[in-house]
């Protein structure tokens, strides 16, 4: 089993910065592509930003020159910088990893972090 635990989420003012973590755990032989979605009350699910094992990365149009994706390969963690958080990025933020395990390969996601931005 595979198990992804997001941390960082909270309450931040518009125009403030928050940092999010996410740490995968469990049966891992390699993790290729990691990335941060979102969803906000009454949305749909949402692409944010992903990064591949090669650190190549991919941003949502909303996002891009705002939010900075990272890795930590040896740690197995994914981060993600938001600065100039704005309220319409108002959501849970979910982690999501594709993991092979050693016998399969697959997608995995963790239960998601509240960031809320509000004066």
């Amino acid at each position: 089993q595979v198990q992804l635990v997001e941390s960082g989420g909270g309450l931040v003012q518009p125009g403030g910065s928050l940092r999010l973590s996410c740490a995968a755990s469990g049966r891992i032989f390699s993790i290729n592509t990691m990335g941060w979605y979102r969803q906000a009350p009454g949305k749909q699910r949402e692409l944010v930003g992903t990064i591949t094992s090669g650190s190549r990365k991919n941003y949502a149009d909303s996002v891009k020159g705002r939010f900075t994706i990272s890795r930590d390969n040896a740690k197995n963690t994914v981060y993600l910088q938001m600065n100039s958080l704005k309220p319409e990025d108002t959501a849970v933020y979910y982690c999501k990893a594709t993991v092979n395990t050693g016998w399969t390969t697959g997608d995995y996601w963790g239960r998601g972090t509240q960031v809320t931005v509000s004066s």
